[in-house]
C-alpha cells in the first residue's frame, strides 16, 4: 500500500490524477474545474470511511470512483453552481465592501 501512496503523492495536476485513475476527461471541462475537482475530490475522499487495512487495488477502485464522482459533479454543473470554494459560498460569490471599511483601511493624510 506504501507504494500506491507514494505515487499518488507525486501527482500534482488534475490531469495527473485523471490519468493515474485511467478516467476519460474533457479538457475544456478541466480548463474550467481543474481545482474545483481535486478539492472535491480531496473532500470526498476525507467523507469516505478510513481505509486503514485496504490492500492497493482496493483503495485504487475506492479513489478511483471518488474522482469520477468529483469530476462528474463539473461535467453536469459550473464552480459557481458547485461552490466549493468560499469564495463562492460568501453571498453567491459576490462580495460586499462598505466605504468606511474602505476608508479606515486607508492611511491617514499627512497635512501639507
Amino acid at each position: 500500500m506504501e507504494d500506491f501512496l507514494q505515487q499518488l503523492k507525486a501527482l500534482s495536476s488534475a490531469e495527473d490524477f485523471l490519468q493515474f485513475f485511467a478516467i476519460p476527461f474533457d479538457q475544456k471541462v478541466l480548463n474550467v474545474s481543474r481545482l474545483h475537482i481535486l478539492k472535491r475530490f480531496f473532500q470526498y475522499i476525507r467523507q469516505e470511511t478510513p481505509l486503514a487495512q485496504a490492500d492497493e487495488l482496493q483503495m485504487f477502485t475506492t479513489y478511483r470512483a471518488l474522482l469520477v464522482r468529483a469530476y462528474g459533479d463539473f461535467v453536469k454543473s459550473t464552480p459557481a453552481q458547485e461552490k466549493v470554494f468560499k469564495v463562492f459560498q460568501d453571498a453567491d460569490g459576490r462580495q460586499h465592501v462598505s466605504l468606511d471599511s474602505l476608508k479606515a483601511t486607508m492611511p491617514a493624510r499627512v497635512a501639507a
